[in-house]
């Protein structure tokens, strides 16, 4: 089993900087597809950013992109989430998944499509 929990959230005003880790335990995550989703109150959830097995591929909602950066770091077994220039509009419970596909752009933006998934950690950025 893969079990993941992210940490880093917080309260912070617009402009901030955070930084999202998601740890795993139970399986090393490298041979795993990573991603970032997020979900406001109300809202349904959506896409954020998705790393590669290798981290050399990344894909980014448009929403993020320039903004936000993935990253993993295979011998912590840790994904991150790099969150500057923050905007209220980014406030959500943010949450990582994984899944042992390669990764690809017909699935990886769909939450539906991963089969693990963290607790999520709350980020809200006001005004």
């Amino acid at each position: 089993q893969v079990q993941l929990v992210e940490s880093g959230g917080g309260l912070v005003q617009a402009g901030d900087s955070l930084r999202l880790s998601c740890l795993a335990s139970g399986r090393t995550l490298s041979m795993y597809t990573m991603g970032w989703f997020r979900q406001a109150l109300g809202k349904e959830r959506e896409f954020v950013a998705a790393i590669s097995w290798s981290g050399q591929t990344t894909y980014y909602a448009e929403s993020v992109k320039g903004r936000f950066t993935i990253s993993r770091d295979h011998a912590k077994n840790t994904l991150y989430l790099q969150m500057n220039s923050l905007k209220p509009e980014d406030t959500a419970t943010y949450y990582c998944a994984a899944d042992p596909r390669a990764i690809a752009t017909t699935w990886a933006y769909r939450q539906n499509e991963y089969n693990y998934w963290g607790q999520g950690t709350q980020v809200t950025v006001s005004s």
